[in-house]
């Protein structure tokens, strides 16, 4: 009998919870369930009076905060998991049915760090980019510089994200990972095939429906958001990140 892969989901709930249930349902529905679960409960006065004692019930570990660490948060999680495979959801992605199947494929071919929604740089900044996995539906693997949505690793990778303290902890925690994974462990990030025809592949089914929401983190943060993004990509190029298309910080 073939051993399947051992798999961590770690979930983050902040203001959306009435996507829980749902995106833990189709978490459960993937061809490889995964050992454990995880759900970050970042403090705000949206989840304040959820009830959590039926995830409880079923085993699932909670980490209840009295502060809201942003996105940082899942990731320092993440590295209690006791898994080859960490998986990071946000909290608006539902995963089709073969995701993590997809994922293995590409990061085991790759030895990579794999997401449904790529960032591909075009110069020394965040801003303009192109935008890769379910956005673009691109039909082969595509190494990108960073991903955001839903992340699939290595856990022994997650030492590369804390080796240095964060540029910011507002802000970034995608392009931190991605850089310094290349940075210390040669690690690149790609993003799975998203072929149009087989939404069971994706890593994110409703992206457009759940994602244009009013507490979007594109709705409610400030210029300075994407300004700092700009930023934080610069000081991981300027440290030595080699990006897809080798950017470097003479690149304007």
């Amino acid at each position: 009998m073939i051993k399947q892969p051992e798999i961590t989901v770690v979930l983050n709930v902040y203001r959306r919870t009435d996507y829980l249930n749902h995106q833990i349902n189709k978490i459960y529905e993937q061809t490889i369930k995964p050992k454990d679960l995880f759900i970050w409960v970042n403090k705000h006065e949206d989840n304040e009076g959820f009830d959590f004692s039926e995830h409880e019930k079923r085993g699932w570990k909670i980490f209840r905060n009295n502060f809201n660490w942003k996105y940082h948060g899942r990731f320092a999680a993440a590295q209690l998991a006791r898994t080859e495979y960490v998986a990071i959801f946000d909290d608006d992605t539902i995963p089709g049915s073969k995701w993590f199947e997809n994922c293995i494929e590409t990061v085991d071919k790759f030895n990579c760090i794999a997401g449904s929604a790529g960032v591909l740089l075009s110069q020394n900044s965040y801003f303009p980019h192109q935008r890769v996995g379910w956005p673009s539906k691109n039909k082969e693997p595509k190494e990108v510089d960073l991903v955001g949505h839903a992340w699939f690793f290595k856990k022994q990778w997650l030492k590369y994200m804390w080796a240095e303290e964060p540029c910011s902890w507002e802000n970034c925690e995608d392009t931190q990972f991605s850089a310094l994974a290349k940075i210390y462990g040669n690690i690149r990030t790609f993003c799975p095939p998203h072929p149009e025809t087989q939404k069971e592949l994706w890593g994110s089914t409703m992206g457009f429906e759940l994602g244009a929401d009013k507490v979007s983190s594109w709705h409610t943060e400030s210029d300075d958001w994407r300004l700092q993004r700009d930023h934080i990509v610069q000081h991981y190029i300027d440290r030595g990140w080699k990006t897809a298309n080798n950017i470097t910080k003479e690149n304007q």
